[in-house]
Order: structure tokens, then C-alpha cells, then sequence
């Protein structure tokens, strides 16, 4: 398949960002995930079904120390699922999940919720407590999981809104925010602790270009400046390349293509030409399995 025929506003984003990516944080070498030691999660052949759904059929991935790694695929791919496997809301049926090398369905109460302590979640829908402020929603896994003091859970609340550009939204109730401020105040949390690994699901659903590109900047340079490691989970392709240095797509429970963001752009599967194409035809399906249509309409009976 030839290189030409990829959207050409993608391809000229996706080259501009990297461009600037590669001189902000110097050269790292290869991009490769098997180019660099550290990994700091490993699924080796995970399987999972909710009940006869199954959903993970030995999905094969790594996501290495201090980088940026996206997962692509349809609504129902199982994206979400994986997040819940790492952070141990769900148990595989088999394969295992290693996280900092600790193998996260053998760990007991006490192990997963230590943890737990080093990641930070941006949830698909933002999350925010909505009886509560702007502030205090920042303050709570502080208060919640740390002694430090009021005075300086104060500063670290105000630096982390300062961050996100909302400094000023303190004092502001969940259902005064706008849409894209709401999962800027959600950023905001999910690394109010600096964790080692920060999940975002879905962080660009529904937003409007502006605020998607702010949120899309915002991870990328909150990962580079705490010098952590993020996983984004999404069906946003052209925002997505832009920031990850990785991405896999999932299809079907496994995953069938992996890769930089130019390797992708670049990919010949049939399934990723589709995705990035947004081509309602192809090997990734629209309709969910399903028996003919006209036995459903009971039709030749």
C-alpha cells in the first residue's frame, strides 16, 4: 500500500508534533518498544470474557518507562477492559498483566492497593465528585492517601491547576465547568500525587477541537515534565499520533498492528488503512455479530 494514499492533514500533523517532540526531549534512540529496556508494564497473552463475550483473545503488549504509549480501536474493542486489568478491577481468565515487574492478579489487598498509590486514572467520562469544588476534588487523593499538611496540599492544588490553565477555577463546582475544562480539572487529579503511571480513557471524547488539542498537549507535556509514563486509550487517530511515541490497535481481542505513529500512518493491514480512513467498510465490522436480518424479520418462513 502506498504511503500517498493516507490523509494528507494527518500525516502533515502527526510530522510537525514529532518534529517537535524529537527536539524538546532530545534524541532517545529508536522508538521501538523493544528498543528499550525498562518496561514498566508487560501483557503477556491475556484473555478476558464478561460471560460469553470474549472480549481479549491473548493480547500480546508492553508499554515501557517514561513514555507516552496510545491503544486504538472501536467502541467495544476492549480498551477500557485492558485499564481494568492493570489496575487490577479485573482479573484475567488467563495471561498475566506485570506492572513495575509485580504480577498485579497475584497481589494480595495490601499489594494492590500500595499499587494503586503510583497510578493516577483519568476516567472516560471526567469522574469529577459533583457535591464538591474544583479544589477539593484536586485536595482529595491527597487528603485521602497522604499526612501531608493543609497548608501544603494548598500549594501542590493550586500547582496542579496551574498546569492545566485553571488556577482560576478553584472555587468553582463541577456543573460550572465547561466540558473541556472538566477534563482539564480531571487531568489535574489523575496527577495530583505525580504518579509512575497515569491512564486515560477516552480523554478526547466529545470535545470540542480547541480543548481536545489543549488535553492532547497537556499529556504529553505532563508526562515529559514529571517524567512519568501514560497510557491513553482512545478512537481519536489523528489527535492520538500527534503525542504517543507508541500505539498499538486492537481488533477482534488481539493486536493486529504496533507501532510509531509514522510506522501506522504507513501500515498496509487492511484493519488500520480502514481505522484511519474512517471507511464504513472493511474488516472492522460496524454491525455487532449478529444472525441475518431476515431470519430476524422471520422473512422466507
Amino acid at each position: 500500500m502506498e504511503a500517498n494514499i493516507w490523509p494528507q492533514s494527518i500525516r502533515r500533523d502527526v510530522c510537525h508534533h514529532n518534529a517537535l517532540r524529537s527536539t524538546a526531549i532530545g534524541k532517545q534512540g529508536s522508538d521501538s518498544v523493544n528498543d528499550i529496556p525498562g518496561n514498566l508494564i508487560e501483557i503477556e497473552d491475556l484473555y478476558f470474557a464478561y460471560g460469553g463475550n470474549q472480549v481479549l483473545k491473548g493480547i500480546q503488549l508492553a508499554v515501557p518507562r517514561g513514555k507516552v504509549v496510545g491503544i486504538l480501536g472501536v467502541s467495544g474493542a476492549g480498551k477500557s477492559t485492558i485499564l481494568k486489568l492493570i489496575g487490577g478491577q479485573l482479573r484475567p481468565d488467563r495471561g498475566r498483566v506485570r506492572v513495575d515487574g509485580r504480577v498485579v492478579h497475584e497481589l494480595d489487598d495490601k499489594g494492590l492497593y500500595e499499587m494503586r498509590r503510583d497510578m493516577g486514572m483519568m476516567f472516560q467520562a471526567g469522574g469529577l465528585f459533583s457535591d464538591i469544588s474544583v479544589y477539593d476534588n484536586i485536595a482529595f487523593p491527597m487528603r485521602e492517601l497522604t499526612d501531608l499538611p493543609e497548608d501544603l496540599i494548598h500549594t501542590l492544588v493550586l500547582m496542579k491547576l496551574h498546569a492545566v490553565g485553571l488556577r482560576g477555577s478553584s472555587g468553582l463546582m463541577p456543573n460550572e465547568l465547561s466540558g473541556g475544562m472538566a477534563r482539564r480539572v480531571a487531568l489535574a487529579r489523575a496527577i495530583a500525587l505525580d504518579p509512575m503511571l497515569t491512564m486515560y480513557d477516552e480523554p478526547f471524547a466529545g470535545l470540542d477541537p480547541i480543548s481536545l488539542n489543549v488535553i492532547a498537549e497537556l499529556i504529553r507535556r505532563l508526562n515529559d515534565a514529571l517524567g512519568a509514563t501514560s497510557i491513553v486509550v482512545t478512537y481519536d487517530v489523528s489527535e492520538t499520533l500527534k503525542v504517543v511515541d507508541y500505539a498499538y490497535f486492537i481488533h477482534g481481542g488481539v493486536v493486529v498492528a504496533a507501532g510509531t505513529p509514522d510506522e501506522l500512518l504507513n501500515s498496509d493491514n487492511p484493519s488500520v488503512h480502514q481505522f484511519i480512513h474512517a471507511e464504513p467498510d472493511g474488516p472492522v465490522a460496524f454491525h455487532y455479530p449478529r444472525e441475518p436480518y431476515s431470519s430476524d424479520l422471520n422473512l422466507g418462513r
